[in-house]
This record gives structure tokens, sequence and C-alpha cells, in this order.
């Protein structure tokens, strides 16, 4: 069933996610892959709190009794988003944040694929034109605008930055799938609800994972990770927001159409990218981004 809050959750998540990645690319200059993953879920976990805390006390919600099946499906999306943040974080160090993203975003054709397999959901044809946009975007960011034949399009792909932006889209289209079925195991009839419910287990079980990873295997990061709580406290914050707007928009529809709409985050990360970090666009980065922008135009198309 689809609530119309998904849509302005997706837009909100969209810009907030594209804000955090971009302060988040200021740590991981200072700190570790795993340490700069990290930042999101320890100093996003106080905020996640706040917001079900918040949400409870605004509205009165009693807490529902899920289902203990709920629990597995949060430590699968966890773990997913784990890695697909680390492998984006790796993309960053091999192209600019605006390209190491648009590399990531393959995920929306790799979620809907995923979705139709593992969930039985199924899309208008204006939402798969939609998609069929969004790689024509994708595949003009990663080539850069150079004419180039088959053969030096596959080896254009087997680039690090291509190979580890497109394995980020896949696990995070893995996480979108678990928190949708975790959502759908709390259960009590209020998917917002169900959604910070969620956001509070897996982001708990996030911390502890990636936490104990590295204080087994990289302990000198740990005097780095609270030194650096100015700009890591603007990570856990943007973090949790952002989260909390994907989650709602998972409980409440799609997770294919809410990863395609999601796609506008390109957009939001051209201005960051470009303002806030410095970074230059080239033409054919221009035209990818929006190429990208029209398939999300077309997927809101096909929902409505």
């Amino acid at each position: 069933m689809t609530f119309p809050i998904w849509l302005p959750a997706t837009l909100l998540a969209g810009a907030t996610q594209a804000w955090r990645t971009a302060v988040q690319r200021r740590v991981s200059k200072e700190l570790s892959v795993n340490a700069a993953g990290l930042v999101r879920y320890l100093y996003g976990l106080p905020f996640t709190l706040m917001l079900l805390g918040g949400y409870r006390l605004l509205l009165a919600a009693p807490l529902p009794s899920p289902n203990p099946l709920f629990l597995l499906f949060c430590a699968a999306g966890g773990l997913a988003q784990i890695v697909a943040t680390n492998l984006l974080i790796m993309a960053f160090a091999h192209r600019n944040f605006v390209v190491g993203t648009a590399y990531s975003k393959t995920e929306a054709v790799q979620g809907a694929i995923l979705s139709f397999l593992l969930l039985g959901e199924r899309l208008h044809p204006l939402a798969w034109a939609g998609i069929g946009s969004g790689v024509v975007g994708v595949m003009l960011l990663s080539t850069g605008g150079k004419r180039m034949g088959a053969v030096d399009f596959l080896k254009a792909l087997g680039q690090p930055a291509a190979l580890c932006g497109i394995a980020s889209g896949f696990f995070f289209a893995l996480t979108a799938i678990g928190i949708r079925r975790a959502t759908q195991e709390v259960g009590g009839g209020d998917p917002i609800l169900a959604a910070l419910i969620v956001l509070v287990v897996t982001v708990t079980m996030q911390t502890g994972m990636q936490g104990g990873y590295l204080l087994l295997r990289e302990p000198e990061q740990m005097d780095g990770l609270f030194r650096s709580w100015r700009v890591s406290g603007q990570v856990g914050l943007l973090s949790s927001l952002g989260s909390a707007c994907w989650f709602t928009g998972f409980a409440t529809a799609p997770v294919a159409l809410v990863r395609i709409v999601g796609q506008i985050e390109v957009a939001f990360t051209l201005g960051f990218g470009h303002f806030y970090l410095g970074e230059r666009m080239t033409r054919s980065e221009a035209m990818g981004l929006l190429l990208v922008a029209g398939g999300v135009v077309l997927a809101l198309m096909g929902a409505l």
C-alpha cells in the first residue's frame, strides 16, 4: 500500500543525504574508511532516539509488539548499509564527489530488479522509462562525455571508482529491501512509527557492528573519531534525519519507486559538490545529471 507521505519524505531524504555525504567526505579525509563510516551511526544514534521519542510524545503513540523476525531484517539491512557506505567513500577516493555519487545511483535499476525478484513489486512502464533515462545519465557521467566503443566503455566500467560505486548501489538496494521488510514486521498500523523503530534498532546494531570492528582492527582511529566531534556531529544529525525520511519512504511505498525518485539526490549532489566542496562540473556531467532528473520526473508520472 502506498501512502502520500512517501514523496515528500523521499525528496527530503535526497536533499539531506547529499548534504550529509558532502560533510562526511571532509571527515573521510582525516579518518580511515571504517572510521568515517562509523561517524554516521555513532553520532546519529542520539538523534534517532530523539526522533522516536519526540514522535511518540507528540502523538502519544504506544509501542507496537514487533514480530521478532524484524530484528533479522534490521541486522541484514544495517550490515548492507555499512558495506555500501564504505564502498561509496572508497569511490570518492578515485573520482570526485559528484561522479562518485552518480555511480552509486545505479542502485535504482538494481533496486527495481531486486525488489521485483525478492518482493514481487511491479512498476509502471513510465517508471521503467525513468530508470532508462537515469542509467543513460549515469553512463554519460561515468564516461566523462567521451565517445567510445563497447570495449572502451567496458574498460571505463572496470575502473575502481565505477566498481566501488556500482557495488555500493547494489548494497544500498539490498539495504532498502531489508528495511522495508523490517517495517512490515513491526505492525501497529502506523508506518512512520514503524520506520522510526526500525531506524533506532538498525542504527544501534550498526554502531555495535562497525564500532566493534574498529576497536579490534583500527583502535588508533578512535582518538580521531572523537576529536572530530564538531563535524562528525553534523554528519550524525543529517544522517539521522535522512535515514528517517528514507525509512519512512520504504515503509509507505514500493522500494523501486522510492529509489527511482531518490535519484533527485544527484541534482542536490551537484549543488553541494559545486558550492560546498568547490568541485568543477563539465558539460557532459551536467547533461548526465539532467537525464537523471528527467528519469525522476518520468517515475513520478508513472506513479501518478
